[in-house]
């Protein structure tokens, strides 16, 4: 049958099935599924009854209003909110990140050359957020065990700074930095303090209470002025909302922004965002209305039984090790090498897991990241043969090469000036990527060699080719 002659849902189910699946705990990256049938039912049709609605202006949807306000009340009960404290909802973690930092700039318009102190693991929408608003990032390395190093952050503010970052915890590990620490230099130093906790923030205080430690970094710890949390993660609400609190109203006013210098209405904005879709805001708030405070703890007591169950079965296999005990739900696999991490990760999926590769950086060698949902509970007998599995099978196949000829092609590109005939070139010399009949990429069934051929790249080649990669996906279709 002609796609163009199929009824529109039936051709969307049809395009989804090559997708990764959001229920079953399987994927274990960029979705979160608490494994809740009915709660999903209840999250997509409050969406879908919202669809329509525009929270831009609260007095036209007063009904959104209150649900964004009731979600920022029960975030602020959970991260230790002191009376003042004041909420948003955004589209997500990136927009959390990027309002607090130009929040942070617009508080000091007296500083010329903005900076921000932040750990070299505080997440990449921080380096977005610099680019966007020109905020310079000081990077300061991080210790041994992954955690910030609070004495080298604190010697980087200076003058200059109007923003330090910690987080709970960070993306690529899974560790809580040292806040107290942290945030008690950027006080000192009349500096805001942000905690990216876009991941932990919703699932960290449930850990607390099952009795597991958990380092401070909450409006508890003094000088903490804002913290990112993201719903769309462990609420398990639907894509995509995340929330920015602030302690207190006067440091979240300077990410207002409004406008009267036009004809029209007199703009008013609390996000990035004008239109804002009034169904993420009713699906997360439906969502943790339905599974509410006791749902949440017996949720997060799954997920960690799970991220448990999970470093028990790495730590028997001898290939493998945890790059760092993990704090909250993410855990970083590193291989021997007997073992290819692209590899392993290629096997996994083939076996219907989902892992995410994460690249070699600043001396440290490739790993595998896992973000663990509650769903994931249910499979772990199934995901512990699969991993075993996958190991012997990359131990097998060996060390995923890149062809000598292809490193000297990556080395003589020039990042800044990388052009379609310079990409186009690196897949002829690759073999990796090619075109299909219609023009568009065609990709691998494999990705190991890809990702290992990324790995050869200095991280600034790695953003360009990925650029040129995107830019070549993103193409109509006629």
């Amino acid at each position: 049958m002609n796609p163009a002659d199929m009824n529109p849902l039936d051709r969307m189910r049809e395009l989804q099935a090559d997708d990764l699946p959001v229920h079953g705990g399987r994927t274990l990256a960029y979705v979160y599924d608490g494994g809740d049938a009915e709660v999903d039912r209840i999250g997509r049709e409050a969406v879908a009854a919202y669809a329509g609605s525009n929270a831009l202006d609260p007095t036209a949807f007063p009904s959104l209003l209150r649900m964004e306000n009731e979600l920022v009340g029960v975030a602020c009960g959970l991260l230790d909110a002191p009376d003042s404290a004041v909420g948003t909802v955004t589209s997500g973690g990136t927009e959390s990140i990027l309002l607090a930092v130009q929040g942070a700039r617009d508080s000091r318009p007296d500083v010329e050359r903005p900076t921000m102190v932040l750990p070299t693991t505080a997440h990449a929408a921080f380096h977005k957020a610099a680019h966007y608003f020109g905020v310079e990032a000081v990077l300061v390395p991080v210790g041994a065990d992954f955690r910030a190093d609070a004495a080298a952050m604190a010697a980087a503010i200076d003058d200059r700074t109007v923003l330090v970052v910690a987080s709970a915890p960070s993306y690529a590990h899974g560790v809580v930095d040292p806040v107290t620490e942290i945030a008690t230099a950027a006080h000192a130093a009349g500096v805001r303090c942000h905690v990216d906790a876009c991941i932990g923030g919703w699932v960290l205080p449930y850990a607390a209470r099952l009795g597991r430690p958990v380092t401070p970094w909450t409006f508890a710890v003094e000088g903490v002025t804002s913290i990112s949390v993201d719903t769309h993660k462990y609420a398990y609400a639907p894509k995509g909302t995340s929330l920015l609190l602030h302690r207190d109203a006067a440091l979240r006013k300077p990410q207002f922004f409004a406008s009267a210098a036009w004809p029209g209405y007199t703009m008013l904005n609390q996000t990035t965002q004008s239109t804002r879709s009034g169904g993420p805001i009713a699906g997360t708030w439906a969502v943790v209305t339905a599974i509410g405070d006791e749902g949440y703890l017996r949720l997060a007591a799954q997920v960690f039984e799970a991220v448990d169950r999970i470093v028990a079965a790495v730590e028997a296999v001898p290939a493998l090790r945890v790059v760092a005990p993990p704090e909250s739900t993410l855990v970083a696999l590193a291989t021997d090498d007997s073992c290819d991490p692209f590899t392993l990760t290629d096997e996994m999926v083939a076996r219907g897991w989902y892992v995410q590769p994460q690249l070699s950086y600043d001396g440290q060698p490739a790993s595998v990241h896992l973000s663990v949902s509650a769903a994931t509970l249910a499979g772990l007998d199934d995901f512990t043969t699969a991993l075993g599995e996958s190991v012997a099978a990359a131990q097998a196949a060996g060390p995923v090469a890149v062809d000598e000829g292809v490193v000297a092609f990556i080395e003589s590109l020039d990042p800044a000036t990388l052009g379609d005939d310079d990409f186009d070139g690196l897949l002829a010399a690759s073999g990796l990527v090619g075109e299909s009949a219609d023009g568009s990429l065609a990709l691998p069934g494999r990705m190991a060699g890809v990702n290992a051929m990324l790995d050869v790249a200095a991280p600034a080649m790695r953003e360009a080719l990925l650029v040129a990669f995107l830019d070549r996906l993103s193409r109509p279709v006629r």
